[in-house]
């Protein structure tokens, strides 16, 4: 086992120092740059889409397979990308997504950096490069998915390693140079109460640079924003929705372009039981939760799974022709609201020490900076008018972003200061009545921040007060 993480690493380290280069000047994309607006309302207009988990895990019946589960078990004998492709037009399906890495880390591409891929396998054929092909042929756009979660290379929680950081690099550099422009990449296995790998573990910020550098164009977006607030984009260009984890829209109006998704069949990776087993109804698919979706800015990818051959199962294809008769995109454009740019870095003030005016009884000033957004600071009644809540880092600190993320909005005009050279410097004194408040400025060099309510509909309460230095 050592032997092979060293080999490993060592691949790793050379695809990063010597074909990286080559990648980029050989696949370099040169359309024009197009605003992250525009590519937020592209996608909510593409309205439906086919999610594909297709992997190791299919070998296995489990979702998550033994982590040693050898790469000769993977054996697709008649695979066939060209009846998914077909099998998505039927249902009036925009684009798919391949799982190109599942949470086990076995590769279904032809990857440098591991062995444990499909080139390794009986098949030894590029999976990834099959589908990205076969759906552009049949008018699809081209969507990726990629784990975080690697139980296979032990990138795990407690357990990541620079190597590890570099691997992630690696791959999704050949993911985002070798098959051509992709609209979007779906990552998953990050920030989630099941993965337990935070933002600043594995580094968000990096990561999404890397992705713009590579292809501007494409969407980043995190399958886990579960615990951030709905109105505003934390970690992800696009607000995600896990519906079979109980995850859901709000009923009220969503503002954020959104996804949400649902297997067809009982579980996201292929079963045994699958081809016996019935499959959601079309009818209430498209009724109940399709039409819906779309009428809230949120597009719906439906995943199929193909089965151990590689093909789609009969039960299957017929409830994608049957969604096909029933739905069609009408071509009617989404309504997004102007909004600010996705908050993407490490938060300085999570859990800092931190001060504030009298609190209302235990919603002292430490629930501000918890990174929970269900629990809140709160003023005490008594205090009436100027009320203050501040993050002391005791040393220098740059940063030039601070949010307010309120849990219900009430703070209506306040003041933003930041202590330099042993003064108190505004760089905020005005209204915003938005639930979660976004402040961009200029960097600034500073000990402290702090936020002075000056007037509020009803006792004023902080969920998150977050600072955070941005790359710009």
């Amino acid at each position: 086992m050592k032997t092979n993480m060293i080999k490993q690493t060592t691949s790793i380290l050379l695809f990063l120092g010597i074909f990286i280069p080559s990648l980029l000047k050989a696949q370099k994309d040169n359309s024009p740059v197009r605003p992250l607006s525009e590519l937020q309302q592209d996608f909510v207009d593409l309205r439906f889409g086919m999610f594909i988990h297709f992997n190791i895990p299919t070998y296995a019946n489990q979702d998550w397979p033994d982590p040693e589960m050898p790469a000769s078990a993977f054996n697709p004998t008649k695979l066939n990308c060209d009846q998914w492709a077909k099998a998505a037009k039927s249902a009036n399906m925009s684009y798919g997504c391949i799982t190109t890495k599942h949470h086990s880390g076995f590769c279904i591409w032809d990857t440098k950096t591991t062995d444990y891929n499909v080139m390794h396998s009986p098949l030894k054929r590029d999976v990834v490069k099959e589908y990205t092909d076969a759906f552009r042929k049949n008018g699809l756009k081209v969507f990726l998915y990629y784990s975080i979660l690697d139980t296979h290379h032990k990138l795990r929680p407690n357990c990541i390693t620079p190597d590890h950081i570099k691997m992630v690099k690696a791959q999704l550099t050949e993911l985002l140079t070798k098959y051509g422009p992709i609209q979007a990449l779906i990552i998953d296995g990050w920030d989630a109460p099941w993965s337990r790998i935070s933002y600043d573990d594995v580094p968000f910020e990096e990561i999404y640079h890397l992705v713009k550098s590579l292809q501007p164009n494409c969407l980043l977006m995190d399958l886990n924003g579960a615990k951030y607030p709905q109105q505003a984009l934390y970690y992800s260009d696009i607000k995600t929705y896990e519906m079979g984890a109980g995850q859901r829209i709000s009923d009220k109006g969503n503002r954020l372009p959104s996804l949400a998704c649902l297997p067809l069949q009982q579980n996201w990776f292929w079963e045994t039981s699958h081809p016996t087993t019935p499959v959601k109804d079309p009818v209430k698919l498209v009724n109940e939760t399709l039409i819906p979706l779309n009428k809230q800015n949120c597009n719906f990818i439906l995943n199929v799974a193909p089965n151990r051959d590689g093909l789609m199962d009969d039960n299957a294809l017929a409830a994608l022709k049957k969604i096909g008769e029933l739905w069609h995109n009408d071509g009617t454009k989404a309504q997004l609201p102007q909004m600010e740019a996705p908050i993407i870095s490490h938060n300085l003030a999570k859990k800092q020490p931190a001060n504030s005016s009298w609190s209302d009884d235990s919603a002292i000033m430490d629930f501000a900076n918890d990174d929970d957004f269900g629990s809140s600071w709160v003023s005490n009644p008594t205090i009436t008018k100027n009320a203050w809540y501040e993050v002391d880092f005791k040393k220098e600190e740059d940063f030039n972003a601070i949010v307010i993320a309120e849990e219900k909005s009430n703070i209506k005009s306040y003041r933003l200061e930041v202590y330099q050279n042993g003064a108190w410097k505004p760089v905020f004194n005005g209204e915003d009545g938005h639930t979660i408040k976004i402040h961009r400025f200029d960097r600034v060099k500073a000990t402290k921040a702090r936020i002075t309510i000056l007037d509020a509909d009803h006792q004023p309460s902080i969920a998150e007060f977050e600072i955070y230095n941005e790359q710009r």
